[in-house]
């Protein structure tokens, strides 16, 4: 009888090793992989009615490429340029999440006014270019790796200075993507943040609160798996590699990605540094960053306007028809906040010289 309750008690410690196993290691993964891949095994579209147009822009030219990232994966990029030849580098443009580079399309047209080509691409999952989803954040340094080598490739690019802008998930793949490349000259990473799971973290916080931090190995593993390498490289890693210059600018009211999670981060260790400049905003918000008081003030009034003439926020196919018949394209394409902007390019001039 001894014998016998002691094997059933080897079995029950077996039992509940297993369930254990499975209620802290595996059901968290699995749940971790499910959330993963609702939001980054998904494809991410540009929205119709906010889309920019080559034609919206005087003097601005454009040139479409085809290019393949990491897993052979087809990626469309286009190059943008002015009609003047003389040209002081190139800039590779890095998007945010939610669709591709169209959204930032002000953004290139800026920059070829100021003297620059730009080279402006959609990452994986992202409008023109393949993939289901857009794989998870550390995919973005990847296909920005792949794209600054292809900008190097094409012969009226090939001899330019490189320099990077991006802005939120662009922001941390141009710092994070300098491990790779020491011939970058300059970037500018705009409401950026240091590593992968920030973005993650910084929205997990504002869902499920301290969970977020049981979750966050889980969820680092996965995008070993899925990113390899990639995974492992932090814009703080990306600064230490090489000398090149380095332009943050965050706003303090940001709750996509809290400043502590880029601006702050880099400030504590480079603000004495001098290929570094900082620009901190107390109210800009992530977005609102990018964009002057003036169209702020607009657009928040044309929301209020549509919104009451439809009672409340309208549904897709109606907001589209508001948006195509009443928005100022005028005031839209001429957006941009132009203090930052000029201190960027400020920035790249003075390593553009170099």
């Amino acid at each position: 009888m001894k014998k016998k309750t002691k094997k059933k008690i080897i079995i029950v410690s077996v039992e509940t090793a297993l369930l254990l196993l499975i209620i802290f290691l595996i059901a968290p993964y699995t749940i971790g992989a499910i959330l993963y891949n609702s939001v980054f095994g998904v494809r991410y579209q540009t929205t119709d009615y906010l889309k920019f147009y080559i034609e919206d822009f005087d003097w601005l030219n454009a040139d479409r490429y085809e290019f393949t990232s990491n897993n052979n994966q087809k990626l469309v990029g286009y190059h943008y340029y002015s009609d003047d030849s003389d040209s002081k580098a190139v800039i590779v443009m890095a998007h945010g999440l939610g669709g591709g580079h169209n959204t930032y399309m002000d953004v290139a047209y800026y920059f070829t006014q100021n003297g620059y080509d730009v080279f402006a691409y959609d990452s994986t999952g992202n409008d023109e270019s393949d993939g289901d989803g857009i794989n998870g954040i550390p995919q973005g340094v990847a296909d920005l790796d792949f794209a600054i080598d292809f900008v190097q490739s094409i012969d009226k690019l090939s001899d330019l200075p490189v320099m990077l802008w991006g802005h939120s998930w662009g922001g941390y793949c141009v710092s994070a993507v300098l491990s790779y490349h020491p011939e970058v000259k300059a970037i500018a990473s705009i409401a950026g943040f240091n590593q992968s799971g920030d973005l993650i973290r910084a929205q997990g916080e504002l869902m499920v609160g301290g969970f977020i931090n049981f979750m966050m190995p889980y969820v680092n593993s996965i995008e070993s798996l899925k990113c390899g390498d990639y995974s492992s490289v932090t814009a703080l890693s990306g600064f230490a590699s090489f000398e090149c210059g380095v332009f943050i600018a965050h706003s303090s009211y940001d709750t996509t990605v809290p400043i502590g999670y880029g601006y702050d981060v880099y400030y504590e260790q480079y603000s004495d540094d001098s290929r570094f400049a900082f620009t901190k905003y107390d109210d800009r918000g992530h977005t609102n960053i990018l964009y002057s008081d003036a169209y702020i003030n607009y657009i928040n009034e044309f929301t209020e306007v549509m919104n009451n003439y439809f009672s409340g926020s309208p549904p897709r196919e109606e907001r589209a028809a508001y948006y195509n018949e009443h928005l100022d394209s005028n005031i839209y394409c001429n957006r941009l906040n132009a203090e930052l902007f000029e201190g960027i390019i400020n920035f790249y001039n003075s390593y553009s010289e170099v």
